[in-house]
């Protein structure tokens, strides 16, 4: 059975989205599995299926490049509220779409009928270890003690839906390629981690490197950015209230956290359509 797809990215986090309103789409955990093979396949990030809700404009699911299902992602909402205004004719300048990890509601900057950037009302930060999950003690988890490997790293641990370490660096610091998979299977953290590497450039300006649970490094990533930028706050790096740039591999992110909700603006792109076999 062919379906047509939607190579999208957020600066440069690929994913291959389906449309799903019409049509249920069979096995997708598989399906991410293979089609997200770069050398044999379409290649991305994951997968995603953009499908109707009861309560809101769409529903989006997420599958990550080893078939794994997460419950959000910064950078591929912004591109299913592309893909709703541009393809799916919801002409709306606010849109909700519901995840795994809530409602989310986007605000979409147009240019003549041509989405530019998206504003994601991305909800509060998850703080509580218990809650992230992350196996340590306490309310917080800002700058705590962790070993991993045979290294010593201060780690602050937030979640924005999915779970995150951040870990402060120089600009020597570790290559996530390296040191990604064992933050991601440490046992403080029972469901797998992101880990993030953030370097301090200047006030309110981050640099970041991202090893994604499932997915290995990608060049960006939205939840990872928020979970930086609430981290460099906690930790005194940035300020409250005021926009961060985040910088990553594929471009940059603002983030900007109130003290009670983070906000995520960044471009969406269409890369290319086609069909596949499923």
């Amino acid at each position: 059975m062919n379906r047509t797809f939607y190579k999208m990215h957020g600066i440069g986090n690929d994913y291959i989205y389906f449309d799903c309103f019409d049509r249920p789409f069979p096995r997708p955990k598989l399906a991410a599995a293979k089609l997200s093979d770069r050398h044999f396949s379409v290649g991305g990030d994951g997968i995603v299926l953009i499908l109707p809700s009861r309560k809101a404009d769409a529903k989006m699911r997420m599958f990550n490049a080893d078939g794994s299902e997460g419950k959000m992602c910064g950078n591929a909402i912004r591109c299913v509220g592309k893909f709703l205004y541009e393809v799916k004719g919801i002409r709306k300048r606010k849109l909700t779409v519901e995840t795994r990890a809530g409602v989310k509601t986007l605000r979409l900057k147009v240019k003549g009928k041509r989405v530019v950037s998206v504003t994601v009302d991305m909800g509060a930060p998850v703080l509580f270890p218990d809650l992230i999950p992350a196996l340590f003690e306490g309310d917080r988890v800002v700058s705590h003690p962790l070993i991993v490997g045979d290294e010593l790293y201060a780690v602050t641990c937030v979640s924005m839906g999915n779970p995150h370490c951040v870990v402060f660096v120089g600009a020597d610091g570790p290559d996530p390629c390296e040191v990604g998979p064992l933050f991601e299977n440490h046992p403080a953290f029972p469901d797998r981690v992101n880990a993030e590497f953030v370097q301090v450039l200047a006030k309110n300006e981050l640099k970041m490197r991202v090893w994604e649970r499932g997915s290995g490094e990608t060049w960006a990533c939205g939840t990872g950015a928020c979970a930086a930028a609430v981290a460099a706050v906690l930790n005194g790096y940035c300020a409250e209230g005021e926009e961060i740039v985040v910088h990553l591999r594929g471009g940059d992110l603002s983030v900007r956290y109130t003290g009670e909700t983070v906000f995520m603006t960044g471009p969406a792109e269409l890369a290319f359509t086609g069909t596949v076999k499923i």
